[in-house]
């Protein structure tokens, strides 16, 4: 997967943002500067590459969106930002706040249309659009001037693994709060400082999905763990200490 990136640039002091996520919980997501339209079709025509998508998956939007203008008051020459996420999304907030750093921006729940995202209609995608509810520790950010990344499904991506330079990380957290934001705009900042790598990280939240904390072994929060390359590593509770992060990161599998 070593073409799954959050690829972060210098975020400009204004712009507008559009995040677009799946039923899995993957996400694709631009900053545009000049403010341009139609970004959400972009994003839908990237997930059908990416992913491999029989179409580009339109109903997605608005349901899984979220959205962020920083925009220039004229009257009082001060910028001011603006943003908001539907409900299916707001609970990922402090990812967002990473991606676009917004630091503890509040996002403000997108206001809900009747009819317009319908659960069951949603869930009828389903059997044609298997990949969109699926998980693959997926953040990618769009540049245009960028080939689009293409996702390996799992017998191939294992298959190249031996190749692979890049990194998958999952950062487990225990709900939203100054805390956890921090963390992520901490621990961000040092992945894009230290590592020469493209790298994907995927935030699961433990009062979420209790499961994916059974399924990876996590009693305590935070934990950052390692899945590839190999071997498997992990950090719990103190993720302040780069050196200790950058060293686990360092750690490769012995031949």
């Amino acid at each position: 997967m070593n073409n799954l990136t959050t690829n972060k640039l210098s975020t400009p002091q204004l712009f507008k943002g559009i995040a677009l996520f799946t039923p899995g919980g993957d996400l694709i997501y631009c900053i545009d500067p000049s403010k341009q339209g139609r970004w959400h079709l972009h994003l839908c025509s990237a997930l059908q590459e990416i992913l491999d998508l029989p179409e580009p998956p339109h109903f997605l939007v608005p349901c899984y969106t979220a959205t962020i203008d920083h925009w220039l008051d004229p009257r009082t020459q001060r910028v001011r930002t603006f943003a908001e996420a539907y409900p299916s999304v707001i609970r990922y907030q402090p990812l967002l706040n990473a991606i676009f750093d917004t630091e503890e921006l509040l996002w403000q729940p997108a206001p809900w249309q009747e009819g317009l995202c319908d659960r069951m209609v949603l869930s009828t995608y389903r059997s044609s659009f298997p990949q969109l509810w699926e998980d693959h520790d997926l953040i990618v950010r769009l540049d245009l001037s960028e080939p689009v990344p293409k996702y390996h499904q799992p017998a191939i991506a294992q298959k190249e693994q031996s190749t692979t330079q890049g990194y998958v990380l999952r950062l487990f957290v225990a709900g939203h709060s100054g805390t956890t934001e921090r963390i992520l705009q901490n621990l961000h900042e040092l992945l894009e400082r230290s590592l020469r790598h493209p790298y994907t990280l995927k935030i699961i939240d433990v009062l979420t999905h209790p499961e994916q904390a059974e399924i990876n072994q996590v009693s305590a929060t935070p934990t950052l763990v390692k899945v590839w390359p190999h071997p498997i590593r992990r950090i719990v509770g103190d993720l302040d200490s780069a050196d200790k992060i950058v060293q686990m990161l360092a750690t490769k599998e012995k031949f």
